[in-house]
Order: C-alpha cells, then structure tokens, then sequence
C-alpha cells in the first residue's frame, strides 16, 4: 500500500475547488482534480492528476477513478465539491433548472461516490467529505434557492444515511455547508451585502472552507457531521 495519500476533488477549477488543490498537495497528498475546464485554473505535476468532464455523466467518474488507481493506487479521500446553485422564485425554477441542478449536485455526488466506496470497501478506510450549504438548512429571506436547496439538503441527508451504513467498513462520510463566500461567483455582489447574510458581519474565505475540509478529511472520530461553515446563520434569527 503507498505511503502517500491520495485525495480526488470535484469542481476543482472554481474559487474553493483550486483552494482545495492547492491544500491538499501542499498537505503532502497526491491529487487527481476534476472540473469541465481544469486547465482554466490548475497545471498539472506529478503529484496532480488532471481529468475534465461533466461530473453528472458516469463516464467521466470511470476516468476520474481510473486515473486515481492508475497512477496512485488508492482513494483515500474525496471531496464532492462540484455544484451549481440557482436562485429565483420558487414558481418560475423550471425543468431545465430542476435537471441542471439534479445533474451536476446528485448526479455528481452518486457515480463518483459510489465508484470511490468500492474502492475503498477493498481498502477497509476512506472519508468522503462533500460541499453542501447552509441554505439547506437556514433559509434567508430574500435568498430564493429552494429547488436548489431540494439537492444540497439531499447530500446533507445521503451524508448521515452513509455515515451509519458504511461505519463498520471503516468509511466516513461528512459534509461542510458553507455560507456566502467570497468567490468569483459573487465578485458583482457588494462586500457590504454580503457580509450583512451572516450574524458575525465577516465574509467567509476560500480557506474558511478548505481548512473545514481538511479538518474532516483528518478526524477519525468524526462521521456523519455537518459543518456549517457561515459565520453563525445556521444559528438561527439575528
């Protein structure tokens, strides 16, 4: 069995994805990323493994997978990090919407982990820590994302459901649900709007996220967690 881990992130081109990279491959792992356009962000070495595709066709988790034992021979952790979010009023989500969103944020989540669990039920360990969000839980007035949400509440829920299912084998299963963070895809948005979502009145960063991820990826005692990484809005009214 090799010495060096191995860690396999999704969405790995965006602004938390290539944070997350960039941490685990400093932390001493071996990395195989994944996104529709790696390249835009990432270069690959010997130490990171670059495969593109849409995460929502089982094809591109068989490559991904295949890339990992190829050149590593183990999954030791996976990060489901890809994900869209949508927001509009609930009646106006369409098909489109509802398929887009089912592709990439369940589709997404159930070739690659299911392709990972078996790998790892032949190695008896592994941990799979997946990104939701804090919407899922602690709605926001004003933030409509409910169908989005239908999918990020599903991965907190399919979280729990493996973290009993697979404990005996020695898998653990844990998610970070972020808040707002600041990331190219609120780069039009005011700081001071932003910052107003969260009872602390900060802005989350990258690494706020990326540290919770690796925090996850080291807990050997911690399963089925949910950690909301949003400066306190799961909390509750503020």
């Amino acid at each position: 069995m090799p010495d060096k881990k191995t860690a396999i992130i999704t969405g790995a081109s965006g602004g938390i994805g290539s944070g997350l990279v960039e941490a685990f491959v400093k932390d001493g792992y071996s990395v195989v990323a994944t996104s529709l356009n790696t390249k835009q962000s990432l270069a690959a070495s010997p130490n990171l493994i670059l495969v593109d595709g849409d995460i929502g066709k089982h094809e591109t988790a068989a490559k991904v997978i295949e890339a990992a034992i190829e050149h590593f021979g183990t999954i030791d952790v996976l990060v489901n990090n890809a994900g869209i979010m949508r927001t509009k009023p609930f009646t106006d989500f369409t098909t489109e919407d509802f398929n887009a969103l089912v592709s990439v944020n369940l589709l997404g989540f159930l070739y690659i982990t299911q392709l990972t669990v078996k790998q790892m039920l032949k190695q008896k360990s592994g941990n799979v820590v997946s990104v939701t969000a804090a919407l899922a839980d602690q709605p926001v007035a004003g933030v409509s994302a409910s169908v989005s949400m239908i999918t990020k509440g599903g991965l907190n829920t399919v979280t729990r459901s493996l973290a009993i299912e697979y404990a005996k084998e020695g898998i653990r299963f844990n998610a970070v649900a972020p808040g707002v963070v600041d990331t190219p895809m609120h780069k039009d948005a005011p700081k001071e709007s932003l910052a107003t979502r969260q009872p602390m009145k900060t802005i989350t960063q990258v690494k706020d996220i990326v540290d919770a991820v690796l925090y996850l990826s080291r807990a050997g005692q911690v399963t089925g967690e949910i950690i909301h990484v949003d400066g306190g809005s799961h909390a509750g009214r503020w």
